[in-house]
């Protein structure tokens, strides 16, 4: 029996080809293309400027930069995200300040923001976990009443939507990615969709060293930026993905109904909410680790064992070492470690079948059926 994924990307041929035709071009870094990408980009997203990255993670930071944040400030952000989430905020020497997640929606849990806020604080930075996007209505009212940027981490989320409005076509920065797991990807990539007040040419200056170029051929550099500009080849590779962005969502919808019908309901785990808005980017439930001999490691093991990946997507940020040193500890926020202990990404990608969800569906309870008996 073949292996099963949690997932994998689908490029076309003619993506392919459009590939070789960058190589074969002789322009291989950024140029035509990154322009065409960040056109189509726009374009899909109401107009608004965007801009290419290499990575969202260099998107969220340059993002936060461009918002004023650095040393002393703090920012308010979900303890159950991908690292980078809270890494940017140290990058620019401001302090992460985190908030329990809402156990249904796993997302940061808005009734707890205001309480953390604090004279320090300058900026939010939600994140729409596994796709489904945080409430944008409740998000920015508190925003406007605090006076905070916020920057969307919006990595997840490309094509879900907020009241039938595509995530990043309103609100303050938003960033996108689009890493080889992401609905879309450029292979390595991301964007910074950027407010009407932000200085554009300040963005693209943090993007690539600081550098100006002036008219005479010279150059100057009036800030310390970095080195995070997108390819011609990633950005050709995202304009074939982004092309098919809508077909790939409809088929992750069609597959997460499945299962949802699917699953079977009495092995004990906690299955996503089910959602007309969110883009389906993984399909996490959260095991019942406490019955299961060998917890999730164990599940994992049973899993490969019957030729299927799983991934873990995430463990709370602050119990890695580097935030326990800061001073968080275990029992801080309860909600996230208890799903981020327990949560699986069964595999989801638009090339599965109907037959592939019945069958990681058939694994997973055999597996936890084993695991409970042992």
């Amino acid at each position: 029996m073949d292996f099963l994924p949690f997932t994998r990307p689908d490029i076309d041929e003619e993506t392919i080809a459009g590939v070789v035709e960058v190589l074969r071009s002789g322009w291989i870094t950024s140029g035509p293309q990154v322009k065409a990408f960040e056109a189509a980009l726009s374009e899909r997203l109401g107009g608004r400027t965007v801009r290419s990255f290499s990575s969202g993670t260099a998107a969220l930071e340059v993002a936060l930069r461009l918002a004023g944040v650095g040393p002393g400030d703090e920012v308010i952000t979900t303890p159950l995200t991908w690292v980078a989430t809270a890494n940017v905020v140290l990058a620019v020497g401001a302090r992460p300040v985190f908030v329990d997640i809402d156990p249904v929606t796993r997302n940061i849990d808005l009734d707890l923001v205001e309480a953390a806020i604090t004279p320090r604080t300058r900026a939010m930075i939600p994140v729409d976990l596994a796709g489904l996007p945080v409430d944008r209505d409740r998000l920015y009212e508190i925003a406007r009443r605090h006076r905070l940027r916020v920057v969307e981490d919006a990595a997840q989320a490309m094509g879900a939507t907020w009241r039938g409005q595509p995530i990043g076509s309103t609100g303050d920065f938003v960033a996108l990615s689009f890493h080889a797991n992401k609905n879309i990807t450029s292979i390595e990539g991301g964007a910074l969709v950027l407010p009407a007040d932000a200085d554009v040419g300040r963005c693209e200056r943090y993007r690539l060293q600081g550098v100006t170029r002036l008219p005479d051929g010279e150059m100057d550099v009036d800030l310390l930026g970095g080195k995070s500009n997108l390819t011609d080849v990633a950005a050709r590779v995202g304009l074939g993905q982004l092309a098919r962005l809508d077909a790939f969502n409809s088929r992750r919808r069609e597959l997460a109904d499945r299962y949802l019908a699917a699953f079977d309901r009495s092995l004990g785990c906690e299955l996503p909410q089910p959602t007309q808005e969110g883009n389906w980017h993984m399909f996490q439930v959260v095991l019942p680790v406490d019955r299961l001999a060998g917890g999730r490691p164990a599940f994992l093991r049973a899993m490969a064992a019957r030729q299927i990946g799983v991934g873990v997507h995430y463990p709370p940020v602050h119990l890695f070492t580097l935030y326990r040193d800061m001073g968080w500890k275990r029992g801080d926020f309860p909600h996230a470690e208890r799903v981020g202990s327990g949560t699986v990404t069964l595999p989801l990608f638009p090339a599965m079948t109907g037959d592939d969800v019945v069958r990681v569906c058939a694994a997973a309870a055999e597996a936890i059926a084993e695991l409970s008996r042992t």
